[in-house]
């Protein structure tokens, strides 16, 4: 009885917790966004104003991917393993990702054993390289000759902002594998480099992007929205980053003056390691 007990609960899905509604809430955010900023009427203020364009580049770059990855929907798309109702480890992942060979639980176990920081400036180069391609003057001009580049541009930084993000922020079952100051400090490089390139634009006295025709005394000065592209670009890449940097320099500081902390996750990373090794003989 006690074991149909067990083996009926083993079958039971896993409950509906608060993590999974805050989950499902960036999901949603996330999907909402992206289907806004595609279609009219964004997409053809797009087309008309250079802030609106920027928006536009700053939700396909940073708030869709930060939203995504918060939301972590890998065991929703089935490309990763649920952890086991069961399962003895503090977070429920160890058992799961042993043993499953889906895909992202295949990355995580690989970036457990490659932990090497140069991966990650990998995917923060591709990041920096994909921004600044669509944020050039002959990308935005032709963005708004042909709006169906649009979807190229949606494509490619969803992309390489995923990737970036996947080395920021936890997204079950992939953990970031950079220490928290080092994690800082690549969001703080990838903030810049969008900073760098907004503040070019904001102090240019000519027209930056030549496919935007601003006539005096209609609509927005060429002066007016230039400078309100480089706000709106500081202010988006802010919000998302600048927590990012906070939150990590202050747990850097909290596992300074707390060493046990990170006895903890070393010993929970040999744990996972030794049943790696050790998983085809448990059984027996």
């Amino acid at each position: 009885m006690t074991h149909g007990t067990g083996s009926d609960r083993s079958l039971e899905p896993p409950a509906f917790t608060t993590d999974d509604v805050r989950r499902t809430v960036f999901l949603a955010g996330a999907a909402v966004l992206l289907v806004a900023c595609l279609v009219p009427p964004w997409s053809s203020y797009a087309r008309r104003y250079e802030f609106v364009e920027a928006i536009q580049f700053s939700v396909l770059a940073v708030a869709v991917p930060v939203l995504a990855v918060a939301g972590a929907p890998w065991r929703r798309l089935g490309l990763a393993a649920r952890p086991r109702p069961d399962d003895d480890e503090a977070d429920g992942e160890g058992e799961v990702e042993v043993h499953s060979r889906r895909l992202m639980d295949v990355v995580a176990r690989g970036r457990r054993r490659h932990p090497e920081a140069l991966r990650s400036a990998v995917f923060g180069s591709l990041f920096l390289v994909g921004v600044t391609a669509w944020r050039i003057p002959p990308a935005v001009n032709a963005l708004v000759r042909h709006p169906w580049l649009v979807g190229v541009e949606a494509v490619s930084l969803l992309v390489v902002g995923i990737g970036l993000w996947l080395e920021l922020v936890e997204s079950p079952p992939v953990s970031p594998r950079l220490s928290p100051p080092i994690r800082a400090a690549l969001a703080a490089v990838s903030m810049w480099a969008v900073w760098v390139l907004a503040y070019l634009v904001g102090l240019s006295h000519a027209s930056w992007y030549q496919a935007y025709s601003h006539q005096a005394g209609r609509g927005l000065s060429l002066s007016a929205d230039q400078q309100l592209t480089t706000g709106m670009l500081w202010f988006a890449f802010a919000c998302a980053f600048v927590p990012v940097i906070f939150w990590n320099l202050i747990r850097w500081l909290q596992s300074e003056e707390e060493p046990d902390v990170e006895m903890h996750r070393l010993v929970r990373l040999e744990r996972s390691r030794g049943r790696t090794w050790d998983g085809g003989h448990s059984s027996t």
